[in-house]
């Protein structure tokens, strides 16, 4: 039986849950329940702190796991990226106080207070930077103002826990982070993995991407499908209407109104778009 990490609590959760849902894997209701087994898909689920997860993975007690891209990174452990879940993205950054203006040069021998001692000082170190490392496990925004630190490295979505610390980011981003599915490190893939990372590119894909139909003259055929490429090309189906057809491609979902306006422009008529559940290509 597949033994699958999820994150138990923290951002990365609930997003966590609703993606193994989607992708046909039974979940647990209640939250205190910290073991789940699915037999009708042969996994066992384990909900673990987010910042265990990847240590589990690789010391090869559990085949796969969910987790952050900062946390798989920031624990040195024995584990790899499958593949990106497209959710809980964030960014690793600087932040100093407001009055002041940092750069990169500038944390020279200051105190950088974080939770990620592991991503900041490979960073320093890649940099040629000396600086003392507070690790810190919650709070690091306050450590400016109490003292304990000079700056800080943490996590940003939005900048607005930061600014109501009077902080502000500054130099290059250290590190981008999502949800990923990790694996161990250096060995073959185990018996059905391979099964629930197709189904997670699927309901990824799914999540991307949208279905547009639309109904064109023949002799816009060609511009039509320049607007509207696909993935690989679109269905065209003649209409009962002489001289017209209908025509199905996969889009972008972030792109589908300005496809939408475009196709009009040249003449397309009966846009319509439908919402994709899961898939495989």
């Amino acid at each position: 039986m597949l033994k699958i990490a999820v994150p138990n609590k923290g951002s990365l959760a609930e997003s966590s849950v609703q993606v193994l849902r989607e992708a046909g894997y039974r979940q647990r209701s209640d939250t205190r329940d910290l073991v789940l087994i699915d037999p009708a898909n042969d996994v066992e689920f384990y909900y673990l702190r987010p910042r265990d997860i990847a240590l589990y993975v690789g010391s090869g007690e559990l085949e796969a796991g969910i987790t952050g891209r900062d946390l798989l990174v920031d624990s040195g452990a024995n584990a790899t990226e499958i593949m990106e879940l497209d959710f809980g993205k964030s960014s690793f950054r600087f932040a100093g106080p407001h009055t002041k203006e940092y750069a990169l040069k500038d944390i020279e021998g200051k105190r950088i207070a974080t939770a990620y001692p592991g991503i900041v000082q490979e960073y320093l170190r890649n940099c040629g930077i000396s600086a003392s490392v507070v690790r810190l496990d919650g709070a690091v925004e306050s450590s400016v103002r109490l003292g304990v630190a000079d700056v800080i490295a943490d996590v940003v979505s939005t900048g607005n826990t930061l600014r109501q610390a009077g902080l502000k980011v500054f130099g290059e981003e250290i590190l981008t982070s999502e949800a990923i599915l990790v694996a161990r490190k250096d060995v073959a893939l185990p018996l059905g993995l391979d099964t629930l990372v197709r189904r997670l590119q699927g309901v990824v894909i799914a999540r991307q991407y949208v279905l547009l139909d639309y109904d064109a003259p023949e002799s816009l055929v060609e511009k039509a499908c320049a607007i509207t490429p696909g993935l690989e090309s679109p269905t065209i189906s003649p209409l009962q209407k002489a001289g017209w057809v209908a025509i199905r491609v996969m889009v972008l979902r972030k792109d589908t109104n300005q496809l939408m306006d475009e196709l009009w422009a040249i003449g397309a008529r009966g846009i319509l778009v439908t919402d994709i559940h899961a898939c495989r290509l």
